[in-house]
């Protein structure tokens, strides 16, 4: 199993970037996937999912209407388009496949500060 996170990167306030996740190693098709992210000193929290055939998506209150995610079922990957992003979204950025349980990639890190 392989979950490879990129995209992240330094951005000012009001910024965008779009986060993308390899998944290899398991059925991906089948998996609903999600992003997470986990800032210094606090613990992980739940970003945003889709469902396995992308379908379906929620996101959590504070990147409502700022955030997208999406997902390449040809391809294997997962995306997250952020945009008007805030200093309080600065952390590290993993995606998780709901089935496989346990794993967790190395993460992508956003900081958004001027």
């Amino acid at each position: 199993v392989q979950l490879v996170e990129s995209g992240g990167g330094l951005v000012q306030p009001g910024g965008s970037l779009r986060l993308s996740c390899a998944a290899s190693g398991f059925t991906f098709i089948r998996n609903q996937m999600s992003w997470y992210r986990q800032a210094p000193g606090k613990e992980r929290e739940l970003v945003a999912t889709i469902t396995s055939a992308g379908g379906s998506t929620n996101y959590a209150d504070s990147v409502k209407g700022r955030f997208t995610i999406s997902r390449d079922n040809f391809k294997n990957m997962v995306y997250l388009q952020m945009n008007n992003l805030k200093p309080e979204d600065t952390a590290v950025y993993y995606c998780k496949a709901a089935l496989v349980l346990n794993y967790w990639g190395q993460g992508t890190q956003v900081t958004v500060s001027s």
